[in-house]
Order: structure tokens, then C-alpha cells, then sequence
């Protein structure tokens, strides 16, 4: 017991230096979010009648609710960092696009993602500018909308994976505030169930230019 004991407290430690002297950041952000055409899949449903529609989507970023991000990040080093990162997304249907038989079919109140991401950044490499770049996997929870007669499916769903890369530079206001600019893509794989007993699935990518303030400790 006693030499478990010292164990645990010799990691703990070893630990406690790389957790004090870490750097968390966290970061608010916004910005022009679309993304392109995309198959619709329609299967299985009483009331939808199977088969696929090729769909052109526009993100309408700026309308309520309006498109946004959230992100955590621990740099354990000057150079590398890892953290979560909750983006809000959204897409609706470009005008003449649905079929006549379906009344609305949308993720606007999120084709929303959660990530765990990893980043490389290279402090002093322009100056006070600081360039970065980062990736990482998680999942879509998107607010599926899909009306069509009797079939009304609205809600937050778990409809699969999802991944995303980053490219961007941050500039520093002082110590602990910065501002930064980015490229936000992200890929989604999203099966989602349909009230009436079918699935809607489409795989989607999003493309963003973010600003956003970063906050340090």
C-alpha cells in the first residue's frame, strides 16, 4: 500500500510542473461558413419515398441563429497544443432546390460538430504574428429538419463522424488577449432518423473564414 501510494505520488509530481506551467487558451469565434452540393439520401421511410437528391446548400451565417464556434486549447509546449473545439454550422437548401415533395429539408439550427483537435504553431515567425495550423476527429450533431406530408422530423441528432482542419495566424493585443483570423473546413458523415421510420443521410463539407478573441492563462 505504502509503495503504491509513493507511486502515485511520484506521477503526480512529475505532473504537476507540465500542468501548472501549460498555457490554456480560450477562444470565441465567427464568421462567413458555407459549403458545397451534396447527395441526400432518403431510405426506409413510410412516408418518404426512397432515393437520392443532389442538393445545393448556402450557410446564411449572419441570420439568427447565426454561425459561431467555441474552442479550448492546452499548449503543453510553445509549439504544440491540443484541446476541444464545438463548432455551429448550418445549412439551408439554395432556392428551387428541394423536390416537391419534401417542404423542408435543413440543418440550421446546427450541423453542429465537437472535436479534439491538435495544433502546431510558430511563435515569432512573423513578428508579433503567429501562424498556426490544426486538425482533428469527432462527431456531428446536427438539428436534423426534414417535412414531407405526415413525416415532421425536428431535432437534435448524433447522425455520425466528423473532422475538420485549420489554418490561421493569431495577433496579440497584450499578455493575455489576442485576435486571430483563420481557414475552418470540416467533413461530416451524417445518418439521421426520420420520424417516421426511414433515414435522411448526406455527407457534408463546410467551408469558413473565422476572426474570433482568444483569451490566455
Amino acid at each position: 500500500m505504502t509503495k503504491t501510494w509513493t507511486s502515485s505520488l511520484c506521477a503526480l509530481a512529475f505532473l504537476l510542473p507540465s500542468l501548472v506551467l501549460a498555457e490554456v487558451e480560450l477562444s470565441l469565434y465567427g464568421g462567413a461558413q458555407n459549403a458545397p452540393h451534396s447527395d441526400v439520401f432518403f431510405s426506409g421511410d413510410s412516408v418518404i419515398p426512397d432515393g437520392k437528391v443532389f442538393i445545393g446548400w448556402e450557410g446564411k451565417s449572419f441570420e439568427a441563429p447565426p454561425y459561431y464556434g467555441i474552442r479550448a486549447t492546452v499548449w503543453n509546449t510553445p509549439t504544440f497544443g491540443y484541446g476541444v473545439d464545438f463548432t455551429h454550422n448550418k445549412i439551408y437548401p439554395q432556392e428551387g432546390e428541394l423536390p416537391p415533395t419534401i417542404e423542408r429539408l435543413e440543418f440550421t439550427d446546427g450541423l453542429n460538430t465537437l472535436t479534439v483537435n491538435a495544433y502546431k504553431r510558430w511563435d515569432g515567425a512573423l513578428g508579433e504574428i503567429t501562424p498556426y495550423v490544426g486538425g482533428g476527429v469527432g462527431v456531428s450533431v446536427p438539428h436534423v429538419e426534414v417535412i414531407s406530408g405526415s413525416s415532421t422530423t425536428l431535432g437534435y441528432q448524433l447522425t455520425g463522424p466528423a473532422a475538420t482542419w485549420i489554418a490561421g495566424a493569431k495577433y496579440p493585443i497584450n499578455d493575455e488577449w489576442s485576435v486571430f483570423g483563420e481557414y475552418k473546413g470540416t467533413y461530416t458523415m451524417n445518418t439521421g432518423e426520420l420520424d417516421t421510420g426511414g433515414t435522411v443521410e448526406t455527407n457534408v463539407i463546410t467551408n469558413a473564414i473565422n476572426v474570433g478573441v482568444s483569451f490566455s492563462f
